[in-house]
């Protein structure tokens, strides 16, 4: 549902002032599919591309897109092209939240990478078509399609398979002869996968293959005197932790970070007279109001970035365009949350839904709600500092992963740059909490998983939902 309709009609409360309900700016339209863009074409000289006359025709065997030409042994297009490569690569576990059944759409393939994955696989994509080394190009052009195993396809989609081969390839050679498409990083460390014992959560498994895009990659040269941020694999609770002091490049890129942010209160009016009763329309209002603040702090934040002048303004305006919803949403979250669930939540309490609207909401919505107070409770126990905030608002912000992107690999260096900054700043401050780091980085997921689904809830259900979410994080809050 677009964005730019006109709010809910209707009519005023009893007595009293509603001074802060002013007719709200019109939100700026979100990005079409949401939490995740699709992945940039990566035009590999190898494969075998389709005419255009006979494209038309073609279309994805996973996601139904128009097919570009036969990659890795199936037709497919560039985007199920690239995000196989990456999920072979990087050895990447993904995890699914519904039945493992998700549609596999143009516009519903980024939801579920877990799915897709697994589609990738039955239908018969070769990750032994992969090159060794990871470049552009197929290893071998005339590797079709195959057919494997149920049990394989799991061992594939629990990480088992990569666990195997990396263990083999560490007992019978080097990175010359590793494994089709699970390359051993370049200090030859084995994938962090395979370091996790099967008691480690789910949670963790699904941040180290998070990270492992960031391993077996140069070094940035102004980090190559940090050797402990490329070592990190998750601490042992067993181990004692190690004292140490902060880098002083580190502390001076998170300062310049935070001097970009605004961490005032924010300025929308948020009070009203005890006994107002708010209707919907003038609750959707003032959320619009709220959305129109901070995205003007977003706005205003990206002028004052460190690296401002090392990006073009058109990419600057596509990250914003994609990523405004999840930047408002971990503001909200951390640095913006007291406000958010004490003032924002005493409004919401003056509104009560009628017996339609409850009757109307959405299984979406619903799912929105448990997302958002999972994730508030998980903030609210990680108690989020500045310094946190600031380095997760930036990696999530620099996702190079986006559509229409001119500087692509400079944006994933700058991301590897913060990633390094934020975990050297959390084993730093805290040392006794040695999954701090990956608990933060799970996050990011969530949030853009949750600021998709936002983007498909009726705009009419969007006070009913504010007002359950807000009202039950206080309550539990408040017994705590």
């Amino acid at each position: 549902m677009e964005r730019d309709e006109r709010p809910p009609s209707g009519g005023g409360g009893g007595g009293g002032s509603a001074g802060f309900l002013e007719p709200p700016a019109a939100l700026p339209p979100p990005p079409r599919n949401g939490f995740c863009q699709d992945e940039l074409a990566e035009l590999d000289p190898g494969t075998i591309s389709v005419p255009d006359d006979r494209a038309e025709q073609r279309t994805c065997l996973i996601c139904g897109d128009r097919a570009t030409g036969l990659h890795y042994g199936i037709i497919s297009c560039e985007g199920c092209k690239g995000f196989f490569k990456r999920s072979i690569c990087n050895k990447r576990v993904y995890r699914c939240s519904r039945d493992k059944n998700c549609v596999m759409s143009r516009k519903q393939r980024n939801r579920c990478q877990y799915c897709r994955l697994l589609k990738c696989l039955q239908m018969g994509m070769n990750r032994k078509a992969i090159r060794e080394d990871g470049m552009p190009g197929g290893r071998n052009k005339s590797i079709g399609p195959v057919q494997i195993s149920e049990e394989e396809i799991e061992r594939i989609m629990s990480g088992q398979e990569f666990e195997e081969e990396a263990n083999h390839w560490s007992n019978h050679g080097d990175s010359d002869h590793s494994s089709p498409g699970n390359r051993a990083s370049e200090s030859n460390q084995p994938s962090p996968g395979s370091t996790l014992s099967s008691s480690r959560s789910v949670e963790l498994n699904g941040f180290m293959a998070f990270r492992e895009q960031y391993m077996g990659m140069s070094v940035p040269p102004h980090y190559q005197y940090i050797p402990h941020l490329f070592s990190y694999s998750g601490h042992s609770p067993l181990l004692p932790p190690q004292a140490r002091s902060l880098d002083p490049q580190s502390y001076s890129l998170i300062h310049q970070l935070l001097s970009a942010e605004d961490l005032e209160p924010l300025g929308t009016p948020m009070l009203i007279e005890d006994g107002y009763a708010v209707t919907q329309a003038e609750l959707f209002a003032l959320l619009c109001r709220l959305a129109d603040e901070l995205l003007f702090r977003q706005i205003a934040w990206i002028k004052k970035l460190p690296f401002f002048c090392e990006l073009s303004i058109k990419d600057y305006t596509c990250l914003l365009s994609s990523t405004w919803q999840e930047l408002i949403l971990l503001s909200s979250l951390t640095v913006y949350s007291k406000q958010i669930f004490g003032e924002l939540a005493d409004v919401t309490a003056k509104y009560s839904p009628s017996d339609e609207e409850l009757h109307r909401f959405s299984d979406e919505g619903m799912e929105v709600i448990e997302r958002l107070i999972y994730l508030y409770h998980k903030f609210h126990q990680l108690k989020v500092s500045n310094e946190e905030y600031a380095c997760m608002k930036a990696i999530n912000f620099l996702n190079q992963d986006i559509r229409g992107l001119t500087s692509a690999s400079q944006l994933e260096q700058l991301n590897k740059r913060y990633w390094y900054i934020c975990q050297d700043f959390t084993e730093y401050k805290y040392t006794h909490q040695p999954n701090r780091f990956p608990d933060l980085m799970m996050c990011l997921p969530e949030i853009r998983y949750i600021a998709g689904k936002m983007v498909n809830v009726p705009l009419e259900q969007l006070p009913l939902l504010f007002k359950v979410v807000l009202h039950s994080c206080k309550t539990s809050v408040g017994k705590e």
